[in-house]
This record gives structure tokens, C-alpha cells and sequence, in this order.
């Protein structure tokens, strides 16, 4: 007889982080609630934002902690967290160090790939903001999205 494990998957709570908005409905709305995690860090780092069916933020996730100019990013990871909290839709956030919010053509590809991940899942990629010095890029609004 063999012996397999069994697990319990559960999402913890850590703690609140304040916002200046709740719902999100614009690429602004979404750059003014991921300002404050993303700006002045030294690595890309890249957070998810979760929303209800209203494009109200239920939950904040931080996904990757990458390098000075990448980030390893995966559907799979990116998403876990994501089904946990019951998540209808999401947002990405990730900041460049270099202080320009350009898109890479990495950044067009993975954000592409969740995109149709999302879509596959039921849990829809909704934008993808770039942060960098002050400034944005919603993958959105350049039609990458």
C-alpha cells in the first residue's frame, strides 16, 4: 500500500496595503494603486491586481522579483494566486529600473501568453502597466491587449 500525500492549498492574507482607488477603470486608476510598490525598486518586480466582477481591486499579489532588467514570469504562477482569491479578472503591474516604462518585446510576448491564459481560464488579463520614473505604459492602450 502506498501512502500519498494529501494537501490543502490555502491563500493567506498578509496584511492591506492603502489606495487611492478602488475600482479600476482606467489605466490611471491601475498605475495610482501599483505606484507605490513599484517605483524607486532596484529589480523588476511584478504584481498582480485582482478585481471582481465591478473592476474593484479584491486583492494585491506580488507575482515575480526579478533582476535589474528582467523577470521570470509564468502563467502558471501568475495565476495560482489569482484562482485563490476568486479573482474575475486581473491587471499586471511590473516596474523597469532603468526608469523607462517601454515595453520590451519580452513584455509584448509573456503579456500576449497570460492574455490568452486568462481567456482559456475564465479570468481575463485586463492590462498589463509598465512603471518608470513618474511615468506608465498600459499595454492596453498601445493594442497589445
Amino acid at each position: 500500500m502506498y501512502r500519498i500525500p494529501r494537501y490543502r492549498v490555502a491563500l493567506v492574507r498578509e496584511g492591506t496595503h492603502a489606495s487611492p482607488v478602488k475600482t479600476i477603470t482606467s489605466p490611471q486608476h491601475a498605475y495610482e494603486l501599483l505606484r507605490d510598490q513599484l517605483e524607486d525598486r532596484d529589480r523588476e518586480v511584478v504584481i498582480a491586481i485582482f478585481l471582481n466582477t465591478r473592476n474593484a481591486a479584491i486583492g494585491i499579489h506580488e507575482v515575480s522579483v526579478g533582476t535589474l532588467n528582467a523577470s521570470l514570469l509564468h502563467p502558471r504562477e501568475t495565476y495560482r494566486a489569482a484562482i485563490l482569491a476568486g479573482a474575475a479578472a486581473i491587471i499586471l503591474g511590473h516596474c523597469h529600473p532603468s526608469g523607462t516604462p517601454e515595453q520590451s518585446r519580452e513584455d509584448i510576448a509573456i503579456s500576449v501568453r497570460l492574455k490568452e491564459v486568462g481567456e482559456l481560464i475564465g479570468i481575463p488579463l485586463i492590462d498589463h502597466i509598465i512603471v518608470g520614473d513618474g511615468q506608465f505604459v498600459s499595454l492596453k492602450e498601445r493594442g497589445v491587449l
